[in-house]
């Protein structure tokens, strides 16, 4: 079982981050430039599995997934951007929102687990609430 893998972490220009955040990577992450990252928050692009009965989880295969947050988003402080999380630009992270999968740009995302409750329109120049 492989137990290390080499990862990198790229944050682009003037991109603020907080104190107390912890991002771990086996793979590529990526920060968008101009993004601001909120005290205490988790991004990764780690998943460890568990299927294995009886065996620590930490000694069981993890899987890496792509993750970026996109260029000018605001991450909410708490937030934990999970494995396989790609943020569009100028997206919302709410506090402690538990964000897992894609999200287009322009959108407000809250909740645990986190989905979009407002997107920008461009027609009307207004952040809108969003109905799926």
């Amino acid at each position: 079982m492989e137990t290390h893998q080499k990862g990198s972490i790229y944050i682009e220009d003037d991109v603020i981050i907080s104190q107390n955040v912890h991002i771990t990577s086996a793979g590529n992450l990526r920060i968008g430039k101009s993004s601001l990252i909120l005290a205490n928050v988790f991004i990764t692009n780690i998943d460890h599995d568990y299927q294995t009965i009886g065996q620590h989880v930490v000694k069981q295969k993890y899987h890496v997934k792509e993750t970026a947050i996109g260029e000018n988003c605001y991450i909410g402080m708490g937030a934990a951007i999970m494995a396989g999380t790609i943020l569009g630009k100028q997206c919302v992270v709410g506090a402690n929102a538990v964000v897992r999968g894609t999200f287009p740009d322009f959108c407000v995302i809250v909740g645990a687990p986190a989905r979009i409750v407002k997107k920008y329109n461009p027609d009307t120049q207004k952040w809108e609430k969003w109905k799926e």
